[in-house]
């Protein structure tokens, strides 16, 4: 063989491999990437073939699947009550993805979860039939919680204190999901540009300055460090209060309330601004981020199984911006869940139980997939001995303090109000917070909430905790306790 005809065998040769090395990368990585990438729409063509899994609520579907006309996606996702559960399910759209549980469980929604297939299926990659997601939500509660905050802007949840399971997640004002399913570019325009944003969950992902509330932490930070030996330990609170390095007094919402030098009891009733803004002074910062990481805060995985925004207190600041937090304000934020979680930590003893609205995942034959009840953690937040003092100075909030809308018949219940802040110098209309838990004296069962309610119809000298949020809360606990 020549010189030349050497030269061009081996060039073709080489020019072989390298169609060969290219086929194989496009097959095997860019194929890959050109099946997962969102635009494909065989993606879409494949997921909405066939009837998707179902969400379940109390042994119901609260979900379903419709056969559509003149697409080549030959179903689309339907919702039975879907304003009610959207801050539960999201939204399955053709179009606008997956939210929610929803996002979370797409794949076994749909069939391609690699937990639903048998060893055939792996070998011949087909798709398994879809799952079911079983969640904790009760349906009293929800319902309870959406029809109480009505036309208000706001939110609610609630929490099994014993076992950790999330028996209401409520945003309003809501949307209806099936509104987006098929694609419908006008409705979606329409809800991303309302101003009350009704597709942002903001039970799980709005922190909000908690307000008062959050003085149920400073309180259990404060017992634990020994600060005061009980909530009925006098302390050392001047009233009018004056901010460090400042010449602000910080006033209390009642003139007459006897704030000064009062116990965390009498504190917590009256809503003593200066005690717990002095109490996170003499604390230190460090102590009172402390507690508020042990409840939750600062958290930025947690994960209920959707993922909620975390709720902060923060760092580096001035012992002025330290009293400021003490009574919630300042950077501090929190979401319902979070304040939700701090009322069952207290209820159950000082321990938390991870909050989970998935009861469990199943295969299309019933069979568990996944089981999250079993899965759960218990952390010790506060000692019993906390809790149990904590339990009852939240008892007199409700009693005799200023949470007295929260009263149950039958139940010992339990609360903190809150008025938080709002605008530049306060110029907007404050939120309104609840957070509690209630006991039934009858059949043991025990539920905590926590309630905001953003905007209302109610005049601004009228928004307050009691007022606004206090009676969510309270048909709330009616609904979980009932037997």
């Amino acid at each position: 063989m020549n010189k030349t005809i050497r030269r061009a065998a081996v060039f073709t040769l080489l020019l072989v491999l390298s169609l060969l090395v290219r086929a194989t990368w496009v097959q095997f990585y860019d194929g890959k990437a050109l099946a997962d990438n969102k635009s494909n729409r065989r993606n879409a063509i494949e997921q909405y073939a066939n009837p998707l899994g179902n969400i379940i609520v109390a042994g119901r579907a609260i979900t379903g699947s419709a056969q559509t006309k003149g697409s080549d996606l030959k179903y689309k996702r339907t919702y039975t009550d879907g304003s009610l559960y959207a801050a539960v399910t999201g939204y399955s759209s053709q179009v606008f993805g997956a939210t929610q549980l929803e996002g979370v469980f797409q794949g076994l929604l749909d069939g391609t979860d690699n937990q639903l297939k048998s060893p055939l299926d792996t070998i011949t990659n087909k798709r398994a039939s879809p799952g079911d997601v079983v969640t904790t939500i009760d349906p009293d509660v929800q319902k309870a919680a959406y029809a109480a905050l009505g036309a208000k802007k706001g939110a609610a949840v609630a929490i099994d204190p014993t076992n950790g399971k999330i028996l209401a997640v409520v945003s309003t004002p809501s949307y209806d999901p099936s509104r987006l399913t098929a694609g419908d570019s006008a409705a979606w325009t329409k809800l991303t540009k309302d101003a009350d944003k009704p597709m942002t969950n903001r039970a799980l992902r709005q922190p909000l300055p908690p307000g008062s509330t959050f003085k149920l932490v400073v309180a259990a930070a404060a017992l634990e460090d020994g600060l005061y030996k009980n909530v009925d330990t006098g302390t050392d609170s001047p009233n009018p209060y004056t901010l460090p390095n400042t010449r602000t007094d910080l006033s209390n919402e009642s003139a007459s309330a006897p704030c000064k030098n009062a116990s965390i009891r009498v504190a917590l009733q009256y809503s003593c601004n200066n005690v717990f803004a002095k109490m996170a002074v003499d604390l230190g910062q460090d102590k009172v981020k402390a507690m508020a990481e042990k409840f939750g805060f600062n958290d930025s995985s947690q994960d209920v199984p959707v993922r909620a925004y975390p709720s902060v207190y923060p760092s580096n600041m001035d012992e002025s911006s330290t009293a400021l937090t003490g009574i919630g304000q300042y950077d501090v934020t929190a979401t319902p869940l979070q304040m939700a979680m701090v009322s069952a930590a207290i209820a159950n003893g000082g321990k938390l139980v991870s909050p989970h609205m998935v009861s469990q995942t199943s295969d299309a034959s019933g069979n568990v997939v996944k089981n999250y009840d079993d899965s759960t953690e218990t952390k010790e937040i506060v000692s019993s001995t906390t809790a149990e003092q904590l339990q009852s100075a939240m008892q007199t909030v409700v009693t005799e303090g200023t949470g007295t809308n929260a009263k149950i018949s039958g139940a010992t219940v339990g609360g903190k109000t809150g008025t938080a802040q709002h605008g530049e110098k306060n110029s907007k209309t404050p939120y309104a917070w609840f957070t509690s838990y209630a006991k039934s004296d009858s059949n043991g069962k025990e539920v905590a909430v926590a309630v905001i309610v953003e905007q209302s119809d109610a005049a601004r000298s009228e928004v307050s905790g009691n007022g606004l949020a206090a009676p969510v809360a309270k048909a709330m606990m009616r609904a979980a306790l009932k037997n």
